[in-house]
């Protein structure tokens, strides 16, 4: 790029008590820091990239803010060794949409140290698992550090349809865990087990208006949980002894109401699944297997792609709770 190159963005302004966001041209100099500057091709849809535009929605440093919490594609100009122009990239996490102007932009620059090489996925695949099938892929991997086994029983993952809990069940199924995947969204149920579920049931708790119970029946072996709140606190009541629950959602909430029982009692471990300032050469080495060993096997049936000018009507339903598989933001010719 050129001091005098300028480029379109979807930029995120707060004005009072309201968020807008509205396709802009930024120059180079409107870019922060970093090292190499990546012409961007796609980009997502997180429930993070919802609450950048939401008021008070806690995620964003200072606005105005190019959101946009993934990004894949080609470095341009790199000032790093680990990386040169032409090199097919993907980026997520850190402070990229939240801190700093992310992947709701036809260019991004970024610290080398943030970037991993795609390898065997393309753009648009890296984009398609971006930080959702990343942190799915955490949370089975934090199952099977635990040492639970696809032998030791049902595996429940809570808010099934998201991006997260849909990519959890496509890996726990085919590393031939039992999966029981849980929605409010009864017609989803023929999808999730295309993906590989062997049960779909409702919400849990399965009443919300009961009283929550210190311990529950033993039911899970283990589980994902996307949702958190009471939904959280059901399915702990609910894991068999010595088992494990991978947490890594708050839409249903961040309070967590429970007691010491499920642990101090069934020995049950709370896992806690960040991806967010997950150090590099780890997300490197995972992304690695989610090209090869752990890539997904149904990562299209859940896909839908949007144009970047668009994407507002999706983070729209994303936060409304209506918005169901994984959207992926064409940038490149998307604006």
């Amino acid at each position: 790029m050129s001091d005098a190159t300028t480029f379109k963005a979807l930029v995120a302004r707060k004005d009072d008590d309201e968020v807008t966001a509205v396709v802009e041209t930024l120059a180079e100099a409107d870019l922060p820091p970093g090292e190499v500057i990546v012409r961007v091709r796609y980009s997502s849809v997180n429930y993070k990239d919802a609450l950048a535009l939401t008021p008070n929605g806690g995620v964003v440093r200072d606005y105005p803010i190019v959101p946009g919490i993934d990004l894949t594609g080609e470095v341009v100009s790199s000032e790093s060794d680990q990386f040169a122009a032409g090199d097919m990239v993907l980026a997520h996490g850190y402070e990229i949409g939240t801190g700093r102007h992310g992947g709701y932009a036809e260019y991004a620059r970024l610290p080398a140290d943030w970037l991993v090489k795609l390898g065997s996925l393309s753009p648009h695949e890296g984009a398609a698992i971006g930080t959702a099938g990343f942190t799915a892929a955490m949370s089975v991997q934090a199952l099977q550090r635990h040492g639970i086994a696809p032998e030791d029983g049902p595996i429940v993952v809570t808010g099934a349809t998201g991006g997260v809990g849909s990519v959890s069940v496509d890996l726990l199924a085919a590393a031939g865990y039992e999966v029981v995947a849980s929605t409010g969204k009864p017609d989803a149920a023929e999808h999730l087990k295309m993906l590989g579920a062997t049960e779909v049931i409702g919400r849990l708790p399965e009443d919300p208006n009961a009283k929550p119970r210190p311990l529950g029946k033993a039911r899970w072996a283990g589980a994902v949980d996307c949702v958190g709140g009471a939904t959280l606190a059901d399915v702990l009541s609910n894991v068999r002894y010595g088992g494990a629950v991978a947490a890594s959602g708050l839409t249903g909430g961040a309070g967590l109401r429970t007691t010491v029982m499920p642990f101090i009692l069934r020995a049950v471990s709370l896992l806690g699944i960040d991806s967010v300032q997950m150090p590099i050469e780890p997300r490197r080495a995972l992304w690695e297997k989610l090209g090869s060993s752990m890539r997904p096997q149904h990562l299209s049936d859940a896909l839908h792609d949007v144009d970047v000018k668009d994407a507002v009507s999706v983070i729209d339903e994303v936060r409304a709770g209506k918005y169901s598989g994984r959207a992926v933001v064409r940038v490149a010719g998307g604006f």
